[in-house]
């Protein structure tokens, strides 16, 4: 009696991995999604000034009128693992290493959570420092709105 009940517990077992093998079968994650989630999971780390971006992305960005936010991410996805490279620059007085720890957990937490993807390396790429008088410099820079005549 005792080995028959082993016998279905062992079935059912087999039976809830098989399950969940097939829940998400034939089902593919696009890195641009991965990335925008990295990027979304980033915006939110303080220390952060912005993210750093490629010649190609400034030019997207400029031409469509918005803001991407998978700007300074790139995104490797092979089956059910991805590997995220994130290009940041910090604001000065940032304790780099703490920015970097934090936008690492953010990334692996949100990734996984929304994706179900193994996060297996997540590098941050410190492309730069934001000064306090390059911030001011940026805010004099924007042109004020003209009025209508």
């Amino acid at each position: 009696m005792e080995n028959e009940e082993e016998k279905k517990e062992e079935l059912i077992i087999n039976e809830v991995e098989i399950e969940e093998e097939n829940n998400d079968a034939g089902v593919e994650i696009s890195e641009d999604v991965v990335a925008v989630i990295a990027g979304v999971a980033v915006s939110d780390v303080q220390g952060v000034a912005g993210m750093a971006r490629g010649f190609a992305g400034g030019i997207t960005e400029a031409l469509s009128g918005k803001k991407n936010l998978a700007k300074g991410i790139k995104v490797e996805v092979a089956g059910k693992e991805t590997k995220i490279d994130v290009n940041i620059i910090v604001e000065y007085g940032s304790r780099i290493p703490d920015v970097a720890f934090e936008i690492q957990s953010r990334i692996k937490k949100s990734v996984k959570e929304m994706t179900g993807l193994n996060v297996v390396a997540v590098n941050v790429h410190v492309q730069g420092v934001q000064t306090p008088q390059e911030k001011i410099s940026k805010v004099e820079e924007k042109p004020e709105s003209q009025p209508e005549e």
